[in-house]
């Protein structure tokens, strides 16, 4: 139902847009997120955006680079990754929340897409 794409390699420095769309049902009323996870580590939280998309909040690694936005009519949500590191290297995944607002917690989400590879080479 959900589905993200967008990934790929990079080197340091560049941006990326990855891109969740939603098919079989509308998340028009749900907080969502993006999260991602690297080899041998758990899922981390990067970004959330409320159901308005008025209110998103970042992971500090993610605060003043990513920005996350959503487009209704295109029953989508979106990543702006810029200025990317080797450290943001990881599966990312998208998420939509049990409620309508936003939410840092993975235990919070109740449907995820399958991730999409990004990889930032130094």
């Amino acid at each position: 139902q959900l589905q993200a794409s967008g990934g790929g390699l990079v080197q340091a420095g560049e941006s990326l847009r990855l891109s969740c769309a939603a098919s079989g049902r509308r998340f028009s009323n749900n907080g969502m997120g993006w999260f991602r996870q690297a080899p041998g580590k758990e899922r981390e939280f990067v970004a959330t955006i409320d159901w308005k998309g008025a209110n998103s909040y970042y992971s500090e690694s993610a605060q003043g680079r990513f920005t996350i936005s959503r487009d209704y009519s295109k029953n989508t949500i979106y990543l702006q990754m810029n200025s990317l590191k080797p450290e943001d290297t990881a599966v990312y995944y998208c998420a939509a929340a049990r409620s309508s607002s936003t939410s840092a917690s993975v235990d919070a989400y109740a449907y995820w897409g399958r991730g999409t590879q990004v990889t930032v080479s130094s």
